[in-house]
């Protein structure tokens, strides 16, 4: 069936609904090439002012999905669970989230991104283990979960290859804030991966995408919504991201902070959020009455970690690259933290080489940068607040640049900023 793209853009311009067979046509035009990259820009723009109602995000990401191929997990003969974070500062969750909930015969199938601009991404972090390998094949997920239970490896070119297109497309146009393609673009790819459970992690602040608690609930109630009407058990936790998560942000620096939790001990926030969302993903997947807290504390998510990272080609005793350049930031007065701004931490590390500023761009697995005190921790003039690390020091000026003014003092107590902000099922 043959439309005009002009005709949809003006429709969604003037505030109408799209059809399901516009939807239908648009995005398999678009992937096969038909529309042009500056006929769906202007389309995107108008879904960004405009909006698409409950119906036609869900027919929009349908039909993302049917651009590609779908995974079947139904030979397993376990139930399935996946975690999806909308990025933030210091987010290393991932790393020990999947192996603790496969602890428990639930099958993490993680299908994760690479960072870009100032959030770090799940594959560049576990590329910092010599010899981990990112790219699978759906044959090699579905023998490693078998066996091991837990993946964490990119998505193939073959699912929702509409979503990577309008990506980069959102990327180079301002359309990237508009809540119905950025839900539609991650529920594409979550449903058609094939996990029967999805638990959300939808971050909230200034290190994280969404900035207010109500643009956050809004983009989760689309997700969850989404995911529901798919057949996907969905829920979504919002969690605080104007502070850094844990006392890393940096790729092997946020592996090694990993570990130490996987060895029971680790940040108490990192610790908080893992533990709450394997709770939720455990839950989801049919198994509410585990409590996994204990299985981080006595080595046995560890166990699985290791095996993790050996069946993708990984050495789990191999030492972790280190940076051959620090600097040390001080506190430049005394008193209790009261704020540390998430979006300084992440652009001074990425510009310590930890982060890319477009796709093709290499990173550093060494750069990155290490906090040694947190808001409602009392520091005294002189003692150090951050550490940064770097394979090219001349990167340290701008770094620094960044983090001029991320930190506030107070001479009272303060507490400790709140972690979970919400849930929405």
């Amino acid at each position: 069936m043959s439309m005009d793209v002009v005709d949809l853009i003006r429709t969604k311009r003037d505030g109408g609904r799209l059809s399901d067979a516009e939807i239908d046509w648009v995005i398999e035009a678009y992937t096969g090439g038909t529309v042009a990259d500056y006929q769906m820009s202007a389309l995107a723009m108008a879904i960004l002012i405009r909006g698409m109602d409950r119906h036609e995000i869900a027919r929009w990401t349908a039909a993302m999905i049917a651009s590609g191929e779908r995974m079947d997990f139904s030979t397993l003969g376990r139930p399935t669970a996946d975690k999806h974070s909308t990025g933030g500062v210091g987010d290393k969750i991932t790393l020990p989230l999947a192996p603790l909930v496969a602890v428990f015969d639930v099958a993490v199938p993680q299908l994760s991104g690479r960072g870009l601009g100032h959030t770090g991404g799940t594959l560049d972090k576990l590329e910092s283990i010599p010899g981990w390998r990112a790219a699978l094949s759906n044959e090699e997920m579905l023998a490693q979960l078998d066996d091991v239970g837990a993946v964490i490896c990119a998505a193939g070119a073959g699912l929702a290859p509409a979503d990577k297109k309008l990506y980069a497309l959102r990327d180079t146009t301002g359309t990237v804030e508009a809540i119905p393609l950025i839900a539609s673009s991650i529920m594409s790819k979550k449903i058609a991966e094939g996990t029967g459970a999805l638990v959300l992690d939808v971050k909230v602040g200034s290190g994280a995408f969404m900035k207010s608690l109500d643009q956050a609930t809004e983009l989760a109630r689309t997700m969850v919504d989404l995911g529901k009407d798919a057949g996907v058990n969905t829920v979504a936790l919002l969690t605080g991201m104007d502070t850094p998560l844990g006392l890393t942000a940096g790729n092997a620096l946020e592996v090694r902070e990993s570990l130490d939790v996987l060895a029971g001990g680790g940040p108490d926030d990192v610790v908080e959020l893992t533990v709450a969302l394997a709770r939720e993903m455990l839950a989801a997947a049919g198994r509410p009455d585990v409590d996994p807290a204990p299985a981080l504390a006595d080595g046995r998510a560890m166990d699985v970690w290791r095996r993790m990272i050996a069946a993708q080609g990984g050495d789990p005793d191999a030492a972790l690259p280190v940076a051959e350049h620090t600097h040390t930031v001080v506190a430049g007065e005394s008193g209790y933290l009261s704020r540390m701004d998430a979006h300084a931490v992440g652009i001074a590390a990425w510009r310590l080489g930890a982060g890319r500023a477009r796709k093709e761009d290499d990173v550093q697995a060494v750069a990155g940068v290490e906090m040694h005190a947190k808001p409602s921790d009392f520091v005294a003039a002189g003692q150090p607040l951050f550490t940064l690390h770097t394979a090219t020091p001349e990167r340290f000026d701008r770094a620094l640049e960044a983090l001029q003014g991320a930190v506030d003092y107070s001479a009272d107590a303060v507490a400790a900023p709140g972690l979970i902000l919400g849930r929405l099922d």
